[in-house]
């Protein structure tokens, strides 16, 4: 029996209105009951307060057990996210999907993230890590000897590990351009961007102290010198509005985890249109075809999907499908303007007791990052008595907070209370 987009939402909808203490219907019993229908939790107005401005806040179980600003590390999902997954379960229990469905559905959450970020839906593949859309980029371009990768110091572990990597094996030169007091200036890339690079690559936002870099430059700059711009998006989508066109950003990739409202082993990987022909193929599978031709041959598919080269983790891609829908309902526009403006509140806080921050001010970004003078194991045990949570980095001596669309200005209240030891 076909689980149609109707009975997959309402159902999903009543769990999440608080009907998980019946069995879980397959979709040979679509849920009608509570009036609702296949788009209700989508339909029904958000009515926020002056506690919670975006009316999301009962959603987020997460959010009203603790004082959650880990965000950045992992964004709890709301209700309806996590109803979808479980409605997925049931129904692989009592009558599975056939794998035509789930691809289809995948193309219907395919298109969602090309709209999130100004892209076609065929410039989107799907991989399982923001990892891996930087290796399959690394592998395309064919680095040499001679050539040279541009990174910053804000960027995440993996491109230090990648290229670093192909420095010592192929004789690349990395240039990594340093941050100052949290930010990188463009001037710094200006200096070390060469006609010999072929890749200049960063973090949207950085995972380290929230710093944003300015896309359009960056872009203008690789261009002119004849290199690609690739992103990671991880700590960008969801959080703030992002547009691939209107930035010129060749390549981009993120999971979903965080500011997606997704889960784990799915990482939507944008491909500019003009390159999917250079960005080739480093591995291959069943669901890169297109069509069987005679004689055992195959013609792959020419679009971006031609990346998703093996079996996805199906149930992960419809919940992103949910935190797609539930971001769209909400609007990204609306949730930079009340999370940037709880974390320049907290910024503003922390300056105030006299914390060293990390996190330039005016950054527009979720995330505040900021240098501990007291033992981090004493600052972390403290955050878990109040039941505070955050990122704190002992061997750095660094807390980092996240700020969600559920957060409130009492949660900064209370972060700031608790990270200056008041009782």
């Amino acid at each position: 029996m076909s689980l149609t987009r109707r009975s997959f939402v309402a159902t999903a909808a009543t769990l999440a209105a608080g009907a998980a203490a019946s069995p879980l219907r397959s979709s040979a019993q679509p849920a009608t009951d509570a009036g609702l229908d296949s788009d209700a939790w989508l339909e029904r107005p958000l009515i926020g307060t002056a506690g919670d401005p975006l009316g999301v806040r009962p959603d987020f179980p997460a959010a009203l057990s603790k004082c959650y600003l880990n965000s950045a590390y992992i964004m709890p999902v709301p209700k309806q996210v996590a109803a979808v997954g479980r409605a997925f379960v049931d129904r692989k229990l009592t009558d599975p999907i056939p794998l035509g469905e789930m691809l289809k559905q995948t193309d219907v959450v395919r298109a969602q993230f090309a709209r999130l970020i100004n892209a076609s839906a065929d410039e989107i593949g799907f991989l399982f890590a923001t990892s891996e859309g930087e290796n399959i980029v690394a592998n395309a371009l064919d680095l040499r000897a001679g050539d040279n990768v541009v990174i910053d110091a804000l960027h995440y572990e993996t491109e230090f590990v990648l290229y670093g990597h192909l420095r010592d094996t192929r004789g690349i030169d990395l240039r990594v351009v340093p941050h100052v007091n949290g930010a990188v200036r463009m001037e710094d890339f200006e200096r070390v961007v060469d006609k010999k690079t072929k890749l200049v690559s960063v973090a949207w936002v950085s995972h380290q102290n929230g710093f944003v870099h300015d896309m359009r430059a960056l872009a203008e700059l690789a261009h002119a010198r004849g290199a690609l711009l690739y992103v990671d998006a991880i700590q960008a989508a969801g959080m703030i509005p992002i547009d691939v066109k209107a930035t010129g950003v060749d390549l981009l990739c993120c999971g979903t985890y965080k500011w997606l409202l997704g889960g784990f082993g799915v990482a939507p990987f944008y491909v500019r249109q003009g390159l999917l022909d250079r960005i080739t193929l480093d591995r291959y599978g069943a669901l890169h075809v297109a069509r069987e031709l005679p004689g055992d041959k195959f013609e792959i598919h020419a679009t971006a999907k031609r990346f998703d080269y093996a079996t996805l983790p199906f149930a992960e891609v419809y919940q992103l499908g949910a935190g797609l829908a539930y971001l769209e309902r909400v609007g990204v526009p609306k949730i930079e303007a009340h999370t940037v403006t709880l974390a320049q509140e907290l910024r503003a806080g922390l300056a105030s007791h006299g914390k060293r921050l990390f996190t330039p001010e005016g950054t527009r970004s979720a995330i505040v990052t900021y240098w501990l003078d007291e033992d981090p194991a004493a600052v972390k045990k403290r955050f878990e008595k109040a039941g505070v949570v955050a990122t704190v980095r002992e061997a750095k001596r660094e807390v980092r907070v996240g700020v969600g669309l559920f957060n409130t200005a009492e949660d900064i209240t209370s972060f700031l209370r608790t990270s200056r030891g008041d009782s």
